[in-house]
Parts: C-alpha cells; sequence; structure tokens
C-alpha cells in the first residue's frame, strides 16, 4: 500500500471512529441527536432483544480483545502494512459498534429512576466526566498512535518511532487504566437505568475486566518487572483497589 495512501486511509479510519465515538455518547445517554438510542429503537420482544443484544456486545468485545492481541498482530501485519494496522483494528472497531447501533433491540423496563433534581444533575455530571476522562486519558498516553494517525504519518515521512516507555502522566499516578475508569463511569451513570441499558453496561463492563487482563500481561511482556512493581503501587481502576501482591522498585512510568 502506497504511504500517501495509508496517510488516507488512516485519516479516514479515524474520521470515523471519533463520529461512531460521538454517537455512542448520544446512544447512550438516550439523546435526540440520533435516532436509536440504548431505550429508542426497533420494538422486539424481550427475549429476542435479549438474545440479540447479548450477541451484539459478544461481537464488540470480541473483536476489540482479539485484534489487540500481540499474536494477532503478528499474523495481521503479514497481509497489512505495519503502519497500517492500528488503523485497520480502529475502523474494524468502529464498525462493531455500528452494527451494535444498528442491531440493538431496547429494553424499557425501569430499574432505577432518579426524579430528584439535584441527584440527576449529579449522575448526569459524572456521565459526562466519565467521558471527559476517557478522551483526556487518550492524550495523556498518545492519542494519535492510539489511533493510528501516527503510525501512517512516521511511514510516509520514513521516521521510525521511537521505544515504547512506561510513563504515568496525571490519571496514570492514581490507577492504571484511567480510560476504562471513565467508561465505567459512563456506563453506569445514569438517572434512568433501564433493563437494556442495565445489559449493556453489565456486559461492557465484564469485557472491559477481561480486556485488562489481556492487556496486562501484554504491558508485563513488554516491559517486565516495571510494570508489575507499577501494578503493586497503583490502583487498576479506582485508587488503591485492584493492586497486585507484589512488590518492586518505583516503575519508571504506565502506558495504556
Amino acid at each position: 500500500m502506497p504511504r500517501m495512501l495509508q496517510m488516507a486511509f488512516a485519516l479516514v479510519a479515524y474520521a470515523i471512529f471519533f463520529a461512531t465515538f460521538l454517537y455512542l455518547i448520544a446512544f447512550l445517554g438516550n439523546l435526540p441527536v440520533v435516532p436509536v438510542t440504548i431505550d429508542r429503537g426497533p420494538d422486539a420482544s424481550l427475549a429476542t432483544a435479549l438474545l440479540v443484544n447479548l450477541g451484539l456486545i459478544a461481537l464488540f468485545g470480541l473483536q476489540h480483545s482479539a485484534m489487540a492481541r500481540q499474536g494477532f498482530k503478528r499474523a495481521w501485519t503479514r497481509l497489512v502494512p505495519a503502519a497500517a494496522e492500528r488503523s485497520v483494528y480502529v475502523l474494524a472497531s468502529s464498525i462493531a459498534l455500528l452494527i451494535l447501533f444498528w442491531g440493538w433491540r431496547p429494553m424499557t423496563a425501569t430499574i432505577w429512576e432518579v426524579t430528584n433534581p439535584l441527584l440527576a444533575g449529579l449522575l448526569w455530571a459524572l456521565f459526562a466526566a466519565g467521558w471527559g476522562i476517557v478522551l483526556l486519558s487518550t492524550f495523556l498516553i498518545n492519542h494519535f498512535e492510539l489511533f493510528g494517525l501516527q503510525q501512517a504519518w512516521f511511514a510516509l515521512r520514513e521516521r521510525a518511532a521511537a521505544a515504547p516507555q512506561l510513563r504515568q502522566p496525571l490519571f496514570y499516578k492514581l490507577v492504571r487504566h484511567p480510560l476504562y475508569s471513565g467508561f465505567f463511569l459512563a456506563f453506569w451513570a445514569t438517572p434512568h437505568m433501564t433493563a437494556g441499558h442495565l445489559l449493556f453496561a453489565a456486559g461492557m463492563s465484564v469485557w472491559t475486566l477481561l480486556a485488562i487482563r489481556a492487556e496486562e500481561k501484554d504491558l508485563i511482556a513488554l516491559f517486565g518487572h516495571d510494570y508489575e512493581a507499577y501494578r503493586a503501587r497503583v490502583g487498576m481502576l479506582v485508587p488503591g483497589i485492584g493492586r497486585s501482591a507484589g512488590k518492586g522498585p518505583e516503575p519508571l512510568a504506565p502506558a495504556e
């Protein structure tokens, strides 16, 4: 693939991702700016909705986790240029989410509803804060590398990427996976929790915890004892909670 075409592909994949990310916010927030949301869409029986929605969550989880593993990447880069691998992953993840939006069947039974304006406002603030933490966390590590733009740009300029470094800017001093912490907030903070929203939040939370385990194996393989020491010192998603039992010297710092 010519380098200029790789750069164009990376830009298109990023644009699709960003539009999908914005739709996800509106989807979970039941915002009227989009036609289909977590609680607004095609009707289906409870059994059908449950099976379809579980299948959609599983599809996203399998795609997102399998393609992120190092073994898959090594095999995949035999078919696509290494500089385009991340952009293909970003595009595939966006497509998996778009399929979820398209196929989602609302389950509108109320689990809880907060009617107090102050409490409801607090939950909406937490919802917004969750998405803010997600976005800021990507920039704290390397937003443009995370979404494939840096790889394509470096290939275009015939520039080699620097060796990965274990860093811990801002949120990463408090928790190892602030990006996922932000998603947890965004998934669960709502003044009106329906059965469908609960299924989505629970399913995505289970996937997140499984993804963290797999991701940390890759990080230990990459950074070795430094990352193990970091795990011993810093909580996983909440400060002080989810630290490993081992101890070690002060780490150099983390990457997501």
